[in-house]
């Protein structure tokens, strides 16, 4: 048999609950607990005068940004991979040229964007069929189905499974047009 504990709350007199949660512990008592300096206090008033009290925010970023730019960065702390200022990575010169290569620039884009657009457009629509009942389970039911069909016939036996291989081999190299 469990047996039930059961725990008392008791509160003291100068503590009190804040959405009915029980009453942190003091920094004192708890190793855990940090403490982080805390902003100068907000003028006086600032419930009433608005303008006072955007002001006041106004003037702290201010000057959480001048202190900000101002500081400099030891040498330490800056990264030795570090570019410089006109230095770009190896794969965006890449892509420069390759794209300088490319003869027909309108066209390579217009299929960039079709090909975007159709990505879009095909993952609003599987989306809706998520959406619908009854027809997800049974596009599992049949993706499970299928891949079962095709490990049985494609790659359960050796003979297939090389006959298999060969076909990704050919295809492979009518692609790539190497031999």
């Amino acid at each position: 048999m469990a047996s039930a504990s059961t725990s008392t709350l008791s509160i003291s007199s100068s503590s009190t609950l804040v959405d009915a949660k029980a009453p942190r512990q003091s920094s004192a008592s708890s190793p855990q607990c940090v403490t982080l300096p805390t902003l100068p206090p907000p003028p006086l008033h600032s419930h009433t005068r608005p303008s006072k009290t955007t002001a006041f925010c106004r003037r702290i970023a201010r000057n959480v940004m001048a202190m900000a730019t101002t500081r400099e960065a030891p040498a330490a702390e800056v990264a030795p991979t570090e570019l410089g200022v006109g230095e770009l990575p190896e794969f965006v010169k890449t892509i420069q040229e390759a794209w300088d290569k490319v003869e027909d620039k309108y066209a390579v884009s217009s299929l960039a964007v079709a090909g975007v657009v159709a990505l879009w457009g095909s993952a609003g629509m599987i989306s809706a069929i998520d959406r619908l009942p009854l027809i997800p389970g049974i596009l599992e039911v049949v993706g499970i189905g299928y891949s079962g069909w095709f490990a049985y016939k494609k790659l359960f036996y050796k003979p297939d499974r090389e006959a298999f291989l060969r076909d990704i081999k050919a295809t492979y190299s009518e692609i790539t047009g190497s031999s």
